[in-house]
Protein backbone atom coordinates (compact mmCIF):
# COMPACT_ATOMS: atom_id res chain seq x y z
CA UNK A 1 0.00 0.00 0.00
CA UNK A 2 1.48 3.60 -0.62
CA UNK A 3 1.75 6.02 2.14
CA UNK A 4 0.05 8.73 0.34
CA UNK A 5 -3.45 7.43 0.09
CA UNK A 6 -5.85 8.04 -2.14
CA UNK A 7 -9.41 9.96 -2.20
CA UNK A 8 -11.94 9.22 -4.95
CA UNK A 9 -14.05 12.36 -5.29
CA UNK A 10 -17.66 11.45 -6.84
CA UNK A 11 -19.75 14.29 -8.31
CA UNK A 12 -21.77 15.12 -11.16
CA UNK A 13 -21.00 18.63 -11.25
CA UNK A 14 -17.50 19.33 -12.57
CA UNK A 15 -16.49 22.26 -10.72
CA UNK A 16 -17.27 21.07 -7.66
CA UNK A 17 -15.16 17.91 -8.00
CA UNK A 18 -12.57 20.07 -9.37
CA UNK A 19 -12.39 22.11 -6.60
CA UNK A 20 -12.55 19.43 -3.99
CA UNK A 21 -9.69 17.88 -5.96
CA UNK A 22 -7.62 20.91 -6.15
CA UNK A 23 -8.13 21.78 -2.63
CA UNK A 24 -7.18 18.22 -1.02
CA UNK A 25 -4.30 17.51 -3.17
CA UNK A 26 -3.15 21.48 -1.55
CA UNK A 27 -3.33 19.65 1.39
CA UNK A 28 -1.21 16.34 0.62
CA UNK A 29 -3.48 13.98 -0.94
CA UNK A 30 -3.44 12.08 -3.78
CA UNK A 31 -7.09 12.68 -5.50
CA UNK A 32 -8.61 11.14 -8.54
CA UNK A 33 -11.86 12.00 -9.61
CA UNK A 34 -15.32 10.93 -11.42
CA UNK A 35 -18.54 11.89 -12.86
CA UNK A 36 -20.84 9.71 -11.81
CA UNK A 37 -21.03 6.80 -9.30
CA UNK A 38 -20.92 4.01 -12.00
CA UNK A 39 -17.25 5.18 -12.86
CA UNK A 40 -16.43 5.13 -9.58
CA UNK A 41 -17.26 1.45 -9.26
CA UNK A 42 -15.24 0.74 -11.75
CA UNK A 43 -12.10 1.49 -10.00
CA UNK A 44 -12.96 0.84 -6.59
CA UNK A 45 -12.47 -2.19 -5.00
CA UNK A 46 -12.46 -3.77 -1.56
CA UNK A 47 -8.56 -3.29 -1.37
CA UNK A 48 -8.86 0.06 -2.63
CA UNK A 49 -5.80 2.46 -1.01
CA UNK A 50 -7.74 5.44 0.11
CA UNK A 51 -11.36 6.76 0.93
CA UNK A 52 -13.79 8.37 -0.74
CA UNK A 53 -15.89 11.36 -0.80
CA UNK A 54 -18.94 11.49 -3.00
CA UNK A 55 -21.87 13.55 -3.38
CA UNK A 56 -25.87 12.97 -2.93
CA UNK A 57 -27.44 14.28 -5.08
CA UNK A 58 -26.30 12.76 -8.48
CA UNK A 59 -28.31 11.35 -11.62
CA UNK A 60 -28.39 7.70 -12.25
CA UNK A 61 -27.31 5.70 -9.17
CA UNK A 62 -27.22 8.34 -6.18
CA UNK A 63 -25.24 8.59 -3.41
CA UNK A 64 -27.04 6.62 -1.24
CA UNK A 65 -27.39 3.98 -3.54
CA UNK A 66 -23.72 4.09 -4.63
CA UNK A 67 -22.89 4.42 -0.70
CA UNK A 68 -25.14 1.27 -0.46
CA UNK A 69 -22.90 -0.49 -2.98
CA UNK A 70 -19.78 0.53 -1.62
CA UNK A 71 -20.22 -0.78 1.71
CA UNK A 72 -21.39 -4.10 0.01
CA UNK A 73 -18.01 -3.95 -1.54
CA UNK A 74 -15.76 -3.32 1.80
CA UNK A 75 -17.90 -2.31 4.74
CA UNK A 76 -14.40 -0.89 6.27
CA UNK A 77 -14.22 1.46 3.10
CA UNK A 78 -14.63 5.19 4.88
CA UNK A 79 -17.04 7.40 2.40
CA UNK A 80 -17.65 11.13 3.35
CA UNK A 81 -20.91 12.51 1.78
CA UNK A 82 -21.91 15.95 0.79
CA UNK A 83 -24.85 16.82 1.13
CA UNK A 84 -27.38 19.98 -0.21
CA UNK A 85 -29.41 22.07 2.13
CA UNK A 86 -32.72 20.38 3.27
CA UNK A 87 -31.13 17.28 3.04
CA UNK A 88 -30.12 16.50 6.38
CA UNK A 89 -32.28 13.90 7.01
CA UNK A 90 -30.76 11.99 4.29
CA UNK A 91 -27.31 12.28 5.73
CA UNK A 92 -28.42 10.85 9.17
CA UNK A 93 -29.98 8.19 7.10
CA UNK A 94 -26.77 7.60 5.45
CA UNK A 95 -24.99 7.50 8.52
CA UNK A 96 -26.95 4.87 9.62
CA UNK A 97 -25.89 3.11 6.77
CA UNK A 98 -22.53 3.59 7.50
CA UNK A 99 -20.61 6.64 6.37
CA UNK A 100 -17.93 7.79 7.94
CA UNK A 101 -19.09 11.59 8.04
CA UNK A 102 -21.18 13.93 6.23
CA UNK A 103 -20.32 17.89 5.10
CA UNK A 104 -23.47 20.29 4.39
CA UNK A 105 -22.89 23.12 1.63
CA UNK A 106 -21.74 24.91 1.63
CA UNK A 107 -19.12 23.83 3.91
CA UNK A 108 -15.72 24.68 4.88
CA UNK A 109 -12.43 23.07 3.07
CA UNK A 110 -10.64 23.36 6.65
CA UNK A 111 -13.49 21.13 7.55
CA UNK A 112 -13.00 18.52 4.83
CA UNK A 113 -9.50 18.50 4.94
CA UNK A 114 -9.55 17.42 9.37
CA UNK A 115 -12.62 14.81 7.83
CA UNK A 116 -9.99 13.21 5.03
CA UNK A 117 -6.75 13.22 7.71
CA UNK A 118 -9.13 10.94 9.75
CA UNK A 119 -10.79 8.89 7.53
CA UNK A 120 -7.20 8.21 5.97
CA UNK A 121 -5.70 7.11 8.80
CA UNK A 122 -8.96 5.19 9.62
CA UNK A 123 -8.26 3.46 6.69
CA UNK A 124 -4.91 2.52 7.01
CA UNK A 125 -4.94 1.10 10.15
CA UNK A 126 -8.10 -0.98 8.40
CA UNK A 127 -5.86 -2.26 5.34
CA UNK A 128 -2.74 -3.30 7.44
CA UNK A 129 -4.67 -5.08 9.77
CA UNK A 130 -6.19 -6.80 6.70
CA UNK A 131 -2.71 -7.34 5.22
CA UNK A 132 -1.37 -9.03 8.15
CA UNK A 133 -4.60 -10.96 9.05
CA UNK A 134 -4.32 -12.41 5.44
CA UNK A 135 -0.53 -13.15 6.10
CA UNK A 136 -1.30 -14.68 9.77
CA UNK A 137 -4.23 -16.51 8.79
CA UNK A 138 -2.14 -18.59 5.77
CA UNK A 139 -0.23 -21.37 8.18
CA UNK A 140 2.93 -20.77 5.77
CA UNK A 141 3.37 -17.12 5.92
CA UNK A 142 2.68 -17.45 9.77
CA UNK A 143 5.55 -19.82 10.13
CA UNK A 144 7.40 -17.48 8.16
CA UNK A 145 6.19 -14.17 10.68
CA UNK A 146 7.06 -16.42 13.61
CA UNK A 147 9.83 -18.24 12.66
CA UNK A 148 10.65 -22.03 13.73
CA UNK A 149 9.87 -25.48 12.83
CA UNK A 150 10.03 -26.83 16.15
CA UNK A 151 7.14 -28.73 17.93
CA UNK A 152 7.14 -26.10 20.74
CA UNK A 153 6.31 -23.26 17.87
CA UNK A 154 3.74 -25.04 15.69
CA UNK A 155 1.74 -25.29 19.00
CA UNK A 156 2.26 -21.80 19.63
CA UNK A 157 0.78 -20.76 15.87
CA UNK A 158 -1.62 -23.75 16.37
CA UNK A 159 -2.99 -21.72 19.49
CA UNK A 160 -2.94 -18.27 18.39
CA UNK A 161 -5.03 -19.42 15.12
CA UNK A 162 -7.71 -21.12 17.65
CA UNK A 163 -7.95 -18.78 20.11
CA UNK A 164 -7.42 -16.01 18.29
CA UNK A 165 -11.09 -16.96 16.82
CA UNK A 166 -12.10 -16.90 20.09
CA UNK A 167 -14.35 -13.89 22.25
CA UNK A 168 -12.54 -14.26 25.56
CA UNK A 169 -9.64 -12.40 27.03
CA UNK A 170 -6.31 -13.79 26.79
CA UNK A 171 -3.29 -13.59 29.41
CA UNK A 172 0.03 -13.84 27.68
CA UNK A 173 2.80 -15.28 29.62
CA UNK A 174 6.61 -16.08 29.04
CA UNK A 175 9.99 -15.08 29.76
CA UNK A 176 11.43 -11.65 29.08
CA UNK A 177 12.20 -11.08 25.28
CA UNK A 178 10.39 -14.37 24.01
CA UNK A 179 7.93 -12.23 21.70
CA UNK A 180 4.56 -11.87 23.40
CA UNK A 181 3.89 -9.01 22.35
CA UNK A 182 4.41 -9.70 18.52
CA UNK A 183 1.60 -13.02 19.59
CA UNK A 184 -0.41 -10.37 20.97
CA UNK A 185 -0.42 -8.83 17.42
CA UNK A 186 -1.17 -12.09 15.87
CA UNK A 187 -4.18 -13.05 18.19
CA UNK A 188 -5.56 -9.40 16.73
CA UNK A 189 -4.73 -10.22 13.12
CA UNK A 190 -6.43 -13.09 13.21
CA UNK A 191 -9.02 -12.37 15.22
CA UNK A 192 -12.58 -11.19 13.88
CA UNK A 193 -11.88 -8.09 15.45
CA UNK A 194 -8.63 -7.35 12.57
CA UNK A 195 -10.27 -4.84 11.14
CA UNK A 196 -11.01 -2.47 14.19
CA UNK A 197 -8.22 -0.60 16.54
CA UNK A 198 -5.51 -2.81 18.06
CA UNK A 199 -4.08 -0.36 21.41
CA UNK A 200 -0.97 -1.72 23.23
CA UNK A 201 -0.65 -0.14 26.65
CA UNK A 202 2.40 -0.15 29.09
CA UNK A 203 1.14 -0.48 32.43
CA UNK A 204 5.01 -0.38 33.63
CA UNK A 205 5.54 3.30 32.09
CA UNK A 206 3.45 5.49 34.13
CA UNK A 207 3.02 6.63 37.29
CA UNK A 208 0.12 5.52 38.88
CA UNK A 209 -2.34 8.86 38.20
CA UNK A 210 -1.21 9.34 34.62
CA UNK A 211 -1.94 5.48 34.24
CA UNK A 212 -5.44 5.90 35.57
CA UNK A 213 -5.79 8.29 33.01
CA UNK A 214 -4.04 6.65 30.05
CA UNK A 215 -6.69 4.10 30.64
CA UNK A 216 -9.57 5.19 31.84
CA UNK A 217 -9.15 9.12 31.44
CA UNK A 218 -10.25 11.71 32.07
CA UNK A 219 -7.14 13.04 29.53
CA UNK A 220 -5.01 16.00 30.78
CA UNK A 221 -4.85 19.21 27.88
CA UNK A 222 -2.86 16.91 24.72
CA UNK A 223 -3.13 13.50 26.02
CA UNK A 224 -4.94 10.64 23.74
CA UNK A 225 -7.90 9.29 23.99
CA UNK A 226 -8.20 6.70 27.35
CA UNK A 227 -7.15 3.41 26.24
CA UNK A 228 -10.29 1.64 27.17
CA UNK A 229 -12.37 4.55 24.62
CA UNK A 230 -9.74 4.43 22.11
CA UNK A 231 -10.10 0.39 22.06
CA UNK A 232 -13.84 -0.03 21.99
CA UNK A 233 -14.53 -2.79 19.94
CA UNK A 234 -11.24 -3.52 19.17
CA UNK A 235 -8.25 -5.20 21.24
CA UNK A 236 -6.97 -3.57 24.20
CA UNK A 237 -3.03 -4.88 25.11
CA UNK A 238 -1.95 -4.10 28.61
CA UNK A 239 1.60 -4.90 28.61
CA UNK A 240 3.07 -5.11 32.09
CA UNK A 241 -0.20 -6.21 33.63
CA UNK A 242 1.19 -7.39 36.79
CA UNK A 243 2.41 -3.09 37.51
CA UNK A 244 -1.16 -2.42 38.01
CA UNK A 245 -1.72 -0.95 41.20
CA UNK A 246 -4.72 -3.23 43.80
CA UNK A 247 -6.99 0.61 43.34
CA UNK A 248 -6.49 0.43 39.27
CA UNK A 249 -7.25 -3.66 39.14
CA UNK A 250 -10.25 -2.63 40.68
CA UNK A 251 -11.46 0.26 37.83
CA UNK A 252 -10.52 -2.66 35.35
CA UNK A 253 -12.27 -5.21 36.54
CA UNK A 254 -15.55 -3.02 36.97
CA UNK A 255 -14.52 -1.90 33.47
CA UNK A 256 -14.83 -5.78 32.13
CA UNK A 257 -17.51 -6.66 34.06
CA UNK A 258 -19.27 -3.41 32.39
CA UNK A 259 -19.28 -4.62 29.43
CA UNK A 260 -20.83 -7.67 29.59
CA UNK A 261 -20.81 -11.03 27.34
CA UNK A 262 -19.85 -11.44 25.26
CA UNK A 263 -16.77 -8.90 25.41
CA UNK A 264 -17.37 -5.33 23.16
CA UNK A 265 -13.06 -4.70 23.73
CA UNK A 266 -11.08 -7.90 23.98
CA UNK A 267 -8.36 -7.19 26.72
CA UNK A 268 -4.79 -9.47 26.07
CA UNK A 269 -2.91 -8.73 29.68
CA UNK A 270 1.04 -9.66 29.24
CA UNK A 271 2.68 -10.54 32.10
CA UNK A 272 6.16 -10.11 32.44
CA UNK A 273 7.08 -11.44 36.17
CA UNK A 274 10.40 -12.99 36.44
CA UNK A 275 11.01 -13.31 40.15
CA UNK A 276 11.04 -16.73 41.20
CA UNK A 277 8.18 -17.80 43.61
CA UNK A 278 5.65 -15.14 41.97
CA UNK A 279 2.98 -15.35 39.35
CA UNK A 280 0.51 -13.23 37.39
CA UNK A 281 -1.83 -15.02 39.68
CA UNK A 282 -0.31 -14.05 42.76
CA UNK A 283 0.03 -10.25 41.91
CA UNK A 284 -3.38 -9.90 40.78
CA UNK A 285 -6.65 -10.17 42.68
CA UNK A 286 -8.51 -13.31 41.74
CA UNK A 287 -11.42 -12.28 40.29
CA UNK A 288 -9.43 -10.00 38.10
CA UNK A 289 -6.86 -12.69 37.06
CA UNK A 290 -9.63 -15.01 36.34
CA UNK A 291 -11.57 -12.72 33.90
CA UNK A 292 -8.09 -12.18 32.10
CA UNK A 293 -7.24 -15.89 32.22
CA UNK A 294 -10.09 -16.90 30.55
CA UNK A 295 -7.72 -17.99 27.51
CA UNK A 296 -3.87 -18.31 28.30
CA UNK A 297 -1.09 -18.71 26.11
CA UNK A 298 2.34 -19.32 27.17
CA UNK A 299 5.13 -18.29 24.54
CA UNK A 300 8.19 -20.55 24.57
CA UNK A 301 11.75 -19.78 25.51
CA UNK A 302 14.18 -19.64 23.23
CA UNK A 303 16.53 -22.41 24.96
CA UNK A 304 13.09 -24.85 24.36
CA UNK A 305 13.19 -24.45 20.56
CA UNK A 306 16.14 -26.79 19.82
CA UNK A 307 17.17 -25.71 15.88
CA UNK A 308 15.03 -22.79 15.95
CA UNK A 309 18.12 -21.15 17.20
CA UNK A 310 20.16 -21.57 14.45
CA UNK A 311 17.26 -20.72 11.98
CA UNK A 312 16.98 -17.09 13.90
CA UNK A 313 20.54 -16.42 13.99
CA UNK A 314 21.19 -17.47 10.53
CA UNK A 315 17.78 -15.07 9.33
CA UNK A 316 19.07 -12.07 11.60
CA UNK A 317 22.38 -12.34 10.40
CA UNK A 318 21.58 -11.90 6.88
CA UNK A 319 19.72 -9.10 7.50
CA UNK A 320 22.17 -7.25 9.76
CA UNK A 321 24.77 -8.11 6.65
CA UNK A 322 22.05 -6.48 4.26
CA UNK A 323 21.97 -3.47 6.21
CA UNK A 324 25.83 -2.73 7.13
CA UNK A 325 26.86 -3.85 3.41
CA UNK A 326 29.05 -6.80 4.34
CA UNK A 327 29.16 -10.50 4.35
CA UNK A 328 27.28 -12.61 6.16
CA UNK A 329 29.04 -14.79 9.01
CA UNK A 330 29.74 -18.39 8.45
CA UNK A 331 29.73 -20.18 11.62
CA UNK A 332 31.77 -23.42 12.16
CA UNK A 333 30.12 -26.93 13.82
CA UNK A 334 32.01 -26.05 17.41
CA UNK A 335 29.51 -22.27 17.13
CA UNK A 336 26.54 -23.94 16.25
CA UNK A 337 26.92 -26.03 19.20
CA UNK A 338 27.58 -22.96 21.90
CA UNK A 339 24.64 -21.28 20.41
CA UNK A 340 22.29 -23.84 20.59
CA UNK A 341 23.59 -25.02 23.88
CA UNK A 342 23.40 -21.29 25.67
CA UNK A 343 20.79 -20.78 28.46
CA UNK A 344 19.73 -17.60 26.47
CA UNK A 345 18.36 -15.50 29.37
CA UNK A 346 17.41 -12.51 27.06
CA UNK A 347 15.55 -15.27 24.62
CA UNK A 348 14.90 -13.64 21.27
CA UNK A 349 15.62 -9.98 21.92
CA UNK A 350 19.38 -11.11 23.30
CA UNK A 351 19.72 -13.82 20.13
CA UNK A 352 19.25 -10.53 17.75
CA UNK A 353 21.75 -8.35 19.61
CA UNK A 354 24.40 -11.35 19.30
CA UNK A 355 23.58 -11.75 15.66
CA UNK A 356 24.12 -8.11 15.18
CA UNK A 357 27.13 -7.99 16.60
CA UNK A 358 28.97 -11.20 15.05
CA UNK A 359 27.81 -9.49 11.77
CA UNK A 360 30.00 -6.39 13.18
CA UNK A 361 32.34 -8.67 14.70
CA UNK A 362 32.63 -10.52 10.86
CA UNK A 363 33.29 -7.72 9.13
CA UNK A 364 36.05 -6.17 11.36
CA UNK A 365 37.50 -9.91 11.08
CA UNK A 366 37.57 -10.42 15.01
CA UNK A 367 36.08 -11.85 17.29
CA UNK A 368 34.28 -15.38 18.15
CA UNK A 369 30.39 -16.30 18.94
CA UNK A 370 31.91 -17.91 22.44
CA UNK A 371 33.40 -14.55 23.00
CA UNK A 372 29.77 -12.52 22.46
CA UNK A 373 28.38 -15.12 24.22
CA UNK A 374 30.20 -15.02 27.49
CA UNK A 375 30.13 -11.24 27.30
CA UNK A 376 25.88 -11.69 27.80
CA UNK A 377 26.73 -13.88 30.95
CA UNK A 378 25.98 -12.06 34.36
CA UNK A 379 29.40 -13.01 36.45
CA UNK A 380 27.18 -14.12 38.65
CA UNK A 381 25.14 -16.80 36.39
CA UNK A 382 26.35 -19.90 35.62
CA UNK A 383 28.16 -20.76 32.60
CA UNK A 384 27.12 -19.95 29.09
CA UNK A 385 25.83 -23.36 28.95
CA UNK A 386 22.24 -24.78 29.62
CA UNK A 387 22.07 -28.07 32.19
CA UNK A 388 19.39 -29.56 29.91
CA UNK A 389 21.86 -32.38 28.05
CA UNK A 390 21.61 -32.85 24.57
CA UNK A 391 22.75 -35.63 22.27
CA UNK A 392 25.40 -35.04 20.09
CA UNK A 393 23.19 -36.07 16.80
CA UNK A 394 21.06 -33.63 17.83
CA UNK A 395 23.67 -30.82 17.55
CA UNK A 396 25.13 -32.45 14.31
CA UNK A 397 22.06 -32.56 12.82
CA UNK A 398 21.60 -29.11 13.63
CA UNK A 399 24.44 -27.59 12.40
CA UNK A 400 23.81 -30.14 8.71
CA UNK A 401 20.32 -28.74 8.59
CA UNK A 402 21.79 -25.07 8.81
CA UNK A 403 24.71 -25.83 6.57
CA UNK A 404 22.34 -26.97 3.40
CA UNK A 405 19.77 -24.29 4.52
CA UNK A 406 22.60 -21.13 4.02
CA UNK A 407 23.95 -22.97 0.84
CA UNK A 408 20.72 -23.48 -0.66
CA UNK A 409 19.70 -19.86 -0.17
CA UNK A 410 23.39 -18.30 -1.12
CA UNK A 411 22.87 -20.09 -4.76
CA UNK A 412 19.53 -19.55 -4.46
CA UNK A 413 17.90 -22.77 -5.41
CA UNK A 414 20.48 -23.97 -8.01
CA UNK A 415 21.56 -27.99 -6.75
CA UNK A 416 24.42 -28.13 -9.17
CA UNK A 417 25.84 -25.12 -6.76
CA UNK A 418 25.15 -26.34 -3.39
CA UNK A 419 26.38 -30.17 -4.18
CA UNK A 420 29.40 -28.81 -5.82
CA UNK A 421 30.50 -26.59 -2.32
CA UNK A 422 29.25 -29.02 0.25
CA UNK A 423 30.67 -31.89 -1.72
CA UNK A 424 27.44 -34.31 -1.99
CA UNK A 425 25.85 -36.40 -4.19
CA UNK A 426 22.57 -35.45 -5.97
CA UNK A 427 20.93 -38.45 -4.01
CA UNK A 428 22.57 -37.82 -0.72
CA UNK A 429 21.68 -34.19 -0.86
CA UNK A 430 18.40 -35.04 -1.59
CA UNK A 431 17.68 -37.30 1.11
CA UNK A 432 19.02 -34.66 3.36
CA UNK A 433 16.84 -31.84 2.11
CA UNK A 434 13.82 -34.42 2.48
CA UNK A 435 14.77 -35.36 5.81
CA UNK A 436 14.91 -31.41 7.25
CA UNK A 437 11.99 -30.42 5.27
CA UNK A 438 13.66 -28.23 3.09
CA UNK A 439 12.29 -27.38 -0.66
CA UNK A 440 14.51 -25.88 -3.63
CA UNK A 441 11.16 -24.31 -4.42
CA UNK A 442 11.78 -21.92 -0.85
CA UNK A 443 14.87 -20.78 -2.26
CA UNK A 444 14.39 -19.67 -6.02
Amino acid sequence: MSKTMKIAIVDDEKDMRQSISQWLALSGFDTETYGSAEDALKGINADYPGIVVSDVRMPGMDGMQFLRKLKSVDSTLPVIMITGHGDVPMAVEAMRVGAFDFLEKPFNPDRMTELAKKATQARRLALDSRALRRELSDKDALMRKLIGASPTMERLREDILDLGQAEGHILIEGETGTGKTLVAHALHAVSARSSRKFVLLSCSAYDDDTLSRRLFGPPQQDEPMPAVEEARGGTLVLEDVEALSGPLQARLLTAINDQGSPAETRIIAICNLQDEGKTCESVLRPDLFYRLAALRITVPPLRQRGEDILTLFTRLSEQFAEEYGCDTPEISAQEAAQLLQAPWPGNVRQLINVAERAVLQNRRGTGTIASLLMADTDDSAKPAMTTEGKPLKEFVEAFERMLIDNTMRRHKGSIVAVMEELCLPRRTLNEKMAKYNLSRSDYL
